[in-house]
């Protein structure tokens, strides 16, 4: 009789497991973008230099797409049916770029596949594009960018930016909303940065 029930009892769990596993992958993937619209763009200057853009590399976490979080120190995760429409990478150099045109300093800033000839090259990694939570929600990003020369193959500006910011709705658009100002307050101070390295080599 104890065989009986235990094998019974083995037959409904594993049914229940099985059925609590259809249900879970028929759950809808959600899909998210940044909303920020494109910003003007001012006439470029026709004496200004050439900068290209390349695709962010990321590390291998964030490879897949989904929105990620870390909890504490030690523990991350990713949402498994929220997942970003386009690479972080990407987006993080479709930002750059946007911030870089604004300025009108440069002759020009284009993605580093096209077929422009450019004076300096903007590279990087990203780190981390995560939901923090602690006593607060929060955003983090982490992102190392470098702008190399194309003349003299060397970096005449290399900086790890790293920011916070809020997440004032606590869910998943709440947190999109969050990274998608965050990374824009990145992108500006990495501009900022690099106007000034650039204007100052002008100046000289």
């Amino acid at each position: 009789m104890k065989t009986m029930r235990f094998t019974i009892s083995c037959v409904l769990l594993a049914t229940c497991l099985l059925g609590t596993a259809s249900c879970v992958d028929s759950r809808p993937v959600h899909y998210y973008t940044l909303l920020t619209p494109p910003a003007p763009v001012p006439q470029g200057a026709p004496d200004g230099r050439t900068l290209l853009v390349s695709n962010v590399a990321v590390i291998t976490e964030l490879q897949d797409g989904r929105l990620r979080y870390r909890v504490g120190s030690n523990e991350v995760g990713a949402y498994q049916f929220h997942r970003w429409a386009e690479r972080p990478g990407m987006m993080v150099s479709v930002s750059l770029m946007r911030a870089l045109r604004t300025s009108g300093k440069y002759r020009s800033v284009e993605a580093s596949g096209s077929s422009v000839i450019g004076d300096y090259l903007l590279h990087g990694k990203l780190y981390e594009f995560d939901e923090v939570d602690g006593l607060a929600i929060q955003t983090r990003i982490s992102l190392h960018l470098a702008l190399e020369d194309l003349k003299t193959r060397r970096d005449v500006w290399d900086h790890l930016l790293e920011r916070t910011e809020p997440v004032t709705s606590k869910n998943v658009n709440g947190v999109v909303q969050s990274l998608d100002r965050n990374l824009q307050a990145v992108a500006s101070q990495a501009a900022q940065e690099i106007d000034r390295v650039l204007c100052g080599q002008n100046k000289r």
